[in-house]
């Protein structure tokens, strides 16, 4: 995404009132809506049934797997999710659109994996529509990685799953225990000896300070939220998204309504309309509570 002739972002304060016939809110969720204990404010429940008497769909979109969302808002009614960076979106239970990463690939990022441990302290999820997969064992990673997928399943080789086998592996997940940013050149983008760049035919995502993605060439939560619109009939007038970092930069183009989060990434911030309070003051409730005019 060229963001290079885009024009500044404002205040979020420069938002002056109530937005009218508003349809769609998407959320990124760490550092996004999550405030710094990783948990939803408690201001965010009360401005919901607002959105929802209102019509309004309100989309946690996240690297989170769907299983892991639809724990996390599935009791307070909400019903669609964009997961896995956009790789997979529900809508009322059923699949508006999927990206699954091509097998060969897949059985690539495991060796890659396997080899780059002996330099670096790495651990691999494989995330299936239905669960995720790791064979690392250990508590330290299984922790991490249980913080972001609810439906996990320690398994003794990855490239034995069910989902690989049948084409179905929808994104693979790379922690890092040092630093992402660091371990995605020389692992998988062409900075080491005898590395491929993979980015010639996927995504590889920096989402976060230890994780690494890796997706379709044509997966995006952007891409993701496209489709989501034209299945709901919800133009990009109507749409509002919220987000913090790399893995939602593409998001910021299909909406009107684009807020970047103060805390956020510089990219992000630049390819959005507006600068959001930081996450850890509650800068999406306080912009939607402007946007609700409530």
């Amino acid at each position: 995404m060229d963001t290079s002739a885009a024009p500044s972002p404002r205040p979020w304060t420069d938002v002056t009132g109530a937005v009218p016939g508003l349809k769609l809110v998407v959320l990124d969720m760490d550092g996004t809506l999550l405030d710094g204990d990783d948990a939803v404010p408690d201001a965010f429940w009360d401005l919901l049934p607002v959105m929802q008497d209102r019509g309004i769909v309100v989309v946690p979109a996240s690297g989170r797997q769907y299983a892991t969302l639809e724990r996390m808002f599935g009791d307070h009614g909400i019903r669609t999710f964009i997961a896995e960076n956009g790789t997979l979106v529900v809508h009322d239970g059923e699949v508006v659109s999927t990206s699954p990463v091509d097998s060969p690939t897949v059985g690539q990022v495991i060796d890659i994996v396997r080899t780059g441990e002996t330099d670096r302290d790495l651990g691999l999820v494989l995330c299936g529509p239905r669960t995720a997969y790791v064979e690392r064992e250990d508590a330290r990673f299984v922790g991490e990685a249980g913080r972001y997928y609810a439906s996990l399943r320690v398994v003794p080789n990855l490239h034995a799953v069910e989902d690989l086998e049948s084409g179905t592996v929808l994104k693979c997940a790379v922690y890092d225990f040092d630093s992402a940013a660091q371990a995605a050149p020389s692992l998988f983008t062409g900075g080491g000896p005898g590395v491929a760049d993979l980015r010639d035919s996927h995504q590889v995502v920096v989402s976060g300070r230890n994780w690494i993605d890796i997706m379709n060439g044509s997966a995006n939560k952007g891409r993701a939220l496209r489709a989501l619109e034209m299945s709901l009939g919800i133009p990009r007038s109507a749409t509002a998204v919220f987000g913090d970092y790399l893995n939602d930069l593409e998001m910021m183009a299909e909406a009107d309504w684009s807020f970047a989060m103060d805390n956020g990434h510089p990219a992000v911030q630049r390819a959005a309309q507006f600068i959001a309070p930081r996450n850890t003051d509650g800068g999406v409730v306080q912009v939607l509570q402007k946007l609700l005019g409530v």
